[in-house]
């Protein structure tokens, strides 16, 4: 069985301690030198086989015209707010001077020639895009290779170009484009430190102990760094994506200091109980360690399931994900029981803080000597499960129609990517995207390429170029490209809106199923068009099309593991519909939040943008894994409870108060953590961290407070009910459950156990 395995790999590692944390100093060494020596770059491949964006960004690396490479743009105007380009020759001479120094820059391909098309004449300079048209307003566009052959040297090399030119140049220089998108540094560093600390608090208050607090913070660093050097040697590898170790480590953290937390708590309670201090640890990791394990399975196997989607870099993102997560596993099974056996009796102990924490009140300390699972501690989680209890029926409607209510606004939810212009206006980004917005209109900042095969048809480029300059949502048509050796052709066209404006995402479908098709008249020519603002639409629409069959194979999987461990029905149907709730809220507060604008002040937002395409998909593979933690810890309680008293009611108040205290822990601990990264300045890094924050903090609250003991005292008895045919089929042996413990001291007992099947 698996918790006679946990058993002896807990008290293992308990009884060796300092082999094992050897082991993985060793192992987190060996990690990171593999990191460094055969490690990648993240990148971002924003397309999926069979889309129209994909197919012309094939044509485009078939042509070879270099428009498949990076990107950087810089956008300048004159200091002098009387000056324009046209009548000022000074300015006009440090254009020239800081178009030619960009060129000069290692790796650079090219560059565009604002002062050149000045020299054309102002029309053919407006239609360029190079200089707006009142002349204030230019900008150098940089081609650089594509990412494999650049670092994030490259981006410092054009990053001090600029700091330089201001100071010699009566220039206003601001900077942008996919280059900075690609090196710029995560944000997660500072998020990460503040997570800990958040979560340092909070486990000592929890235990009062520095010792105990500081053993969960120690596991999860050496895992998170196991986890994200293995992710960095997979980079290496294949394509993963950049968001990918922010995700790992918000995640990762998360889980790892909560899976510690599970067993530490556990652990505790055995050394109150009288236990060695290593059979504790043996003990604890097979108790508790049944649910860690259960639930980081949960976690992996719905993150992979984003394979469902068929868009490489969220398959291949949700890979590295699990890589954190699964490590987290593994130490908590092995690492924190060693953590456990070297700090031997001293965790039974509160230090000084703590007891002037807890004795505010006479005679409070000699109530407290087990702070996991005392009974005085449980006493208050008792009387509010009590009263639920009593009153499950406004409880559960109120719960309810409170998280209907905040699921309404998903009703809006609209898909996209924040551009620069959703970046902190203290950012070079943001303020070259607003130059760009103001010179050449919004569009200017996501242009759309066109790529086409004539196919022999040689008045087709002609129509393309007449039909695509006519259509209501293009504002210009830059000169068309042909590459002599293939004949493919590439047109680069700025849209009147903006990158995130829903109507771009209308005009490249217009393009698409009205504009090309009638000009290439049924030919042999064939047209797509691509760019970020292209794949990016792409990307949503497919992960839209493709989340309901994902939805429906995770909740069909999360079922049948729960009706496995559990032996019910009820119970995972239950589960699952509540889960579905929590998540759902915190959709509907992401659309109010970042669409509507409610509160995003609070989080550093500046202006309201569309939800990431592929983050809802993310969101829901995670926290569905997430969920199922406190799912499996708090419910495996439960039927602790029902199966030694065989009384329904009495097994709800004693299984949650028992396990309230550390779920609300555990929540605060993710919440707290997963708050850190809101405060980022990325607006993709703020969406997954409020999204995973507020379902956390919905599901610990309303739904495993509230809405499970009023379900469940609504069902009684019928909780645990399984056909007799059914229970026949399903395997047995528990993965998740410490009634059949017989390692637990009290997990056997003289009262008779209910059927809890239909006989």
């Amino acid at each position: 069985m698996l918790s006679k395995a946990l058993l002896r790999l807990g008290a293992s590692a308990a009884r060796h301690p300092w082999r094992v944390i050897a082991a993985w100093l060793i192992a987190a060494t060996l990690a990171v030198l593999a990191a460094v020596a055969f490690g990648g770059r993240t990148a971002d491949s924003m397309t999926a086989p069979g889309l129209d964006s994909q197919r012309a960004a094939e044509l485009i690396e078939r042509a070879g015209t270099g428009q498949e490479g990076m990107t950087a743009q810089v956008v300048v105007t004159p200091l002098d707010d009387g000056a324009t380009f046209f009548d000022h020759g000074s300015a006009r001479t440090a254009l020239t001077r800081l178009q030619t120094e960009v060129k000069r820059l290692p790796h650079v391909l090219g560059t565009s020639d604002p002062a050149g098309a000045l020299d054309a004449g102002g029309d053919t300079a407006v239609r360029g895009g190079l200089v707006s048209a009142d002349g204030r307003i230019a900008v150098v566009r940089v081609q650089y290779p594509d990412q494999s052959r650049l670092s994030a040297e490259d981006l410092d090399a054009l990053v001090d170009l600029g700091d330089r030119l201001r100071a010699e140049l009566p220039l206003r220089i601001e900077m942008g484009g996919n280059l900075f998108y690609a090196f710029s540094n995560a944000d997660g560093g500072v998020s990460e430190l503040i997570g800990l600390l958040a979560a340092a608090a909070i486990l000592f208050l929890a235990f009062g102990s520095l010792v105990a607090a500081a053993l969960p913070i120690g596991m999860a660093v050496f895992g998170l760094t196991v986890g994200v050097a293995t992710m960095t040697v997979l980079a290496g590898v294949t394509e993963v994506p950049t968001f990918a170790p922010v995700l790992g480590s918000m995640v990762g953290l998360g889980v790892g200091i909560d899976y510690a937390l599970f067993v530490l708590a556990r652990h505790r309670e055995y050394l109150a109980r009288g236990l060695d201090p290593r059979e504790a640890a043996g003990r604890a990791v097979a108790t508790a360690g049944r649910p860690v394990v259960f639930a980081g399975g949960t976690v992996v196997v719905s993150i992979l399931g984003l394979a469902v989607a068929n868009v490489p870099f969220m398959t291949v993102g949700g890979l590295a994900v699990s890589i954190v997560v699964l490590t987290m596993v593994l130490a908590s099974v092995t690492l924190l029981p060693a953590f456990l056996g070297a700090a031997g009796p001293r965790l039974a102990r509160v230090g000084r803080i703590g007891r002037a924490l807890r004795t505010r009140k006479p005679g409070r300390l000699a109530r407290r000597r087990d702070p996991a699972a005392g009974a005085a501690h449980a006493a208050g989680w008792r009387r509010w499960i009590g009263h639920v209890s009593r009153h499950p029926v406004p409880y559960a409607v109120g719960a309810a129609g409170l998280l209907l209510t905040a699921t309404l606004p998903v009703l809006g939810l609209r898909v996209g990517l924040p551009d620069d212009g959703s970046l902190p206006h203290s950012r070079t980004e943001r303020r070259a995207y607003d130059l760009v917005a103001e010179g050449f209109g919004p569009g200017t900042n996501g242009p759309l390429v066109i790529a086409a095969d004539p196919a022999g048809d040689p008045g087709v480029l002609d129509r393309l170029v007449g039909a695509v300059a006519t259509d209501r949502g293009i504002a210009s048509v830059g000169p068309t490209h042909i590459d002599r050796a293939t004949g493919i052709a590439t047109l680069v066209v700025f849209p009147t809106t903006s990158p995130q404006d829903k109507a771009t995402a209308d005009t490249i479908a217009r393009l698409r199923t009205d504009v090309l098709p009638t000009a290439i008249e049924h030919g042999p020519a064939r047209a797509h068009v691509g760019g970020a603002a292209a794949s990016l639409s792409d990307v949503g629409q497919r992960t839209s099309q493709r989340l309901p069959v994902f939805v429906a194979a995770v909740l069909a999987m999360s079922f049948l593991l729960l009706m496995l461990v559990f032996r019910s029905i009820l119970v995972p149907l239950k589960a699952v519909l509540l889960n579905l709730l929590s998540i759902g809220a915190a959709y509907g507060i992401m659309v109010a939040v970042f669409q509507w604008g409610w509160g995003g002040a609070l989080i550093g937002l500046e202006s309201t943008v569309p939800i990431v395409s592929f983050i809802p998909m993310f969101l829901f593979a995670i926290l569905f894994g997430l969920s199922m933690d406190y799912e499996v810890f708090l419910l495996s309680r439960v039927r602790e409870e029902y199966l030694r008293t065989g009384d329904n009611g009495t097994a709800i108040v004693e299984g949650i108060s028992r396990t309230a205290r550390i779920i609300t822990s555990a929540a605060l601990i993710m919440v707290a953590v997963f708050l850190s990264f809101a405060v980022a300045e990325d607006p993709s890094t703020k969406m997954f961290g409020l999204g995973l924050a507020t379902a956390i903090f919905i599901d610990a609250t309303v739904v495993r407070m509230v809405l499970v003991p009023a379900t469940m005292t609504l069902l009684g008895r019928t909780n645990w009910w399984l056909p007799k045919w059914l229970d026949r089929m399903l395997p047995h042996g528990p993965v998740g459950t410490d009634e059949t413990d017989e390692t637990d001291a009290e997990s056997t007992s003289e009262a008779p156990r209910p059927r809890l099947v239909d006989r």
